[in-house]
C-alpha cells in the first residue's frame, strides 16, 4: 500500500468505530475455497479476533470478484471494502487497534520483514502446488476452483486462474521447474530461513504481546 493510500485509509477508517456488522467474505468453504486462499482467511480473522473486534463471515461464490483486489479475503466494514491481509491491519491500525503498541520501531521493522519472508516462500510454494503440479491441478483444484458454476463457465474460470498463477510464476523464476524441485529447492533453505523467525517470535510471546504487524 502506497503512502498516499495509506494516509487516505488512515483517515477515512479514524473516523468512524468498528461496526458490530462488520462482514468478512471469502469463498465457499466445503467445496470452493482453496489452501492459499483458506489460509489468508483463517490470518485475518485470528487477527480481528486477537483484537477482540467482532466479525461475520460470509461464504460466496464469487468472492474473489466481489474483491477490490480480486484477493481473498476482504471485509465490508461500515462504508469501506479492504482486501487483503496488510491493508486489512492497517485499516484496523488507523481505527485504534493494534497488536504491536509494545514493540519499538526495531522491532516492528523485523517482524514485518519476518512476515514478509515466511510469506513468500509459503504461499508461492502453496500457489505452485495447487496451479503447476498438473496431478494436484487435475485432481483437486480445477474441480474445487470452478465447483460453483455450470459447464463449460466452471472450466473457463478454473483455466483462466491458472494462466494467471503460472504467468506469475515464470516471471519469479518458477515457471519451468517441477515439483521435486521446488521441494528440494525450498524445503531445506525454508527450515533455515524460517527457523531463526520461528525462535524469535516464539521468544517473544512469553514477554510481551503477540504481534501480527
Amino acid at each position: 500500500m502506497s503512502l498516499v493510500a495509506e494516509a487516505f485509509v488512515s483517515q477515512i477508517a479514524a473516523a468512524e468505530p468498528w461496526p458490530e456488522n462488520a462482514t468478512l467474505y471469502q469463498q465457499l468453504k466445503g467445496e470452493q475455497i482453496l489452501l492459499s486462499d483458506n489460509a489468508a482467511s483463517l490470518a485475518v480473522q485470528a487477527f480481528l479476533q486477537m483484537c477482540n473486534l467482532p466479525i461475520k463471515v460470509v461464504c460466496r461464490a464469487n468472492a474473489e470478484y466481489m474483491s477490490p483486489s480480486g484477493k481473498v479475503p476482504f471485509i465490508h466494514v461500515g462504508n469501506q471494502v479492504v482486501s487483503e491481509l496488510g491493508p486489512i491491519v492497517q485499516f484496523v491500525k488507523a481505527k485504534g487497534h493494534s497488536l504491536s503498541d509494545g514493540l519499538d520501531e526495531v522491532q516492528k521493522a523485523e517482524m514485518k520483514a519476518y512476515m514478509e519472508l515466511v510469506n513468500n516462500m509459503l504461499l508461492t510454494a502453496e500457489l505452485y502446488l495447487q496451479w503447476c503440479d498438473e496431478a494436484t491441478v487435475g485432481e483437486i483444484t480445477h474441480a474445487r476452483y470452478g465447483s460453483p458454476y455450470p459447464w463449460p463457465l466452471n472450466h473457463i474460470l478454473a483455466y483462466q486462474k491458472q494462466w494467471e498463477v503460472k504467468r506469475k510464476m515464470k516471471a519469479i523464476g518458477w515457471g519451468n521447474k517441477t515439483l521435486d524441485q521446488v521441494n528440494s529447492d525450498n524445503s531445506d533453505r525454508s527450515l533455515r530461513r524460517c527457523r531463526p523467525v520461528l525462535s524469535s517470535t516464539f521468544s517473544k510471546i512469553g514477554n510481551t504481546t503477540v504481534f501480527l504487524q
